[in-house]
């Protein structure tokens, strides 16, 4: 098979030799957004991210299949993948342990205060907190259970929480209390303490947490969003923050990136901020090419 792997795969050059021995004939391009090392009509499979940003989708005319490196879906032509019948791998599971490590750790520094606790180690001040929250017991809801709510769910429940998924697609899990429908959404936010986002951006979930669903929630939740900025209303999340209508929030992802120099997020005592680096972890490469060669082996028979 021609394979066109990119530098979105860090051990791509480190697995060549074994791909080549399995019968891959194989190209690599370092930087995506660089010139083809092939022409692109001679690609059957693809190792990439954001390939078809820089290269016309058109011009891949013998593919088979494309392995992404992401587990998001939103860089890739989806329509003209179906039109086409190709078989469409993404990165599922690969980035799920650190980025509900995040949430987590994220929740944890705005419940115990440890930005209060940094500035005064710094300053050498000897100043106690009476007004640190626990874990126990809180109400989470996580907007979507796929890996990465689902990873977040067994982390919160082994702190016990009360975990509540919402899902297109409600199933019974171990890892939550209860998967209800996204209907339920609304009825759920007054009583919800910690809100995750975790699903994926699409035309359904743009803005899904808008103006409305956030002046639901109580003056002592808080936000969590991994999942994509543009799936909450940034502007209307900021001003509920510098309004004081909640405890905080814990944002890796926003509607337009880099965060704006000038955003009022940069700044808030109760924003744990991030510029979309959740995903990372040093687990991140062995899961992923573990992942990539499972479905390059999975192709082979084919």
């Amino acid at each position: 098979m021609n394979l066109l792997l990119t530098g979105a795969w860090a051990e791509a050059q480190a697995h060549i030799r074994e791909l080549e021995a399995r019968g891959h004939r194989l190209a690599f391009l370092p930087r995506e957004c660089d010139a083809l090392p092939c022409d692109a009509a001679w690609a059957e499979g693809v190792v990439c991210n954001a390939l078809f940003l820089y290269h016309p989708f058109e011009a891949f005319t013998g593919l088979r299949f494309i392995q992404l490196t992401s587990a998001g879906l939103d860089r890739v032509p989806l329509e003209q993948i179906r039109a086409r019948g190709l078989r469409l791998y993404n990165a599922r599971g690969v980035y799920s342990v650190p980025m509900a490590e995040f949430a987590l750790s994220g929740v944890l520094a705005l419940y115990k205060q440890l930005r209060f606790f940094l500035d005064r180690q710094r300053a050498g001040v000897w100043e106690k907190r009476r007004d640190l929250r626990e874990l126990t017991g809180r109400r989470v809801t996580i907007l979507g259970c796929g890996s990465v709510g689902t990873e977040c769910a067994k982390r919160f429940a082994a702190l016990s929480c009360a975990v509540t998924g919402l899902d297109l697609f409600p199933r019974e899990d171990p890892a939550y209390g209860a998967i209800l429908p996204m209907e339920a959404l609304d009825d759920l936010l007054p009583e919800t303490e910690i809100l995750i986002l975790t699903l994926p951006l699409s035309p359904e979930t743009r803005g899904l947490l808008d103006a409305g669903r956030i002046g639901r929630l109580s003056a002592d939740a808080v936000v969590v969003n991994i999942a994509r900025g543009a799936v909450a209303d940034q502007a209307a999340l900021t001003e509920a923050l510098a309004a004081g209508r909640l405890l905080g929030a814990v944002l890796d992802v926003f509607e337009t990136e880099p965060l704006a120099p000038d955003s009022p997020l940069w700044t808030m005592e109760q924003v744990i901020l991030s510029p979309h680096n959740s995903f990372v972890g040093d687990g991140n490469n062995a899961r992923l090419s573990r992942l990539i060669l499972e479905n390059l082996q999975a192709e082979e028979r084919l």
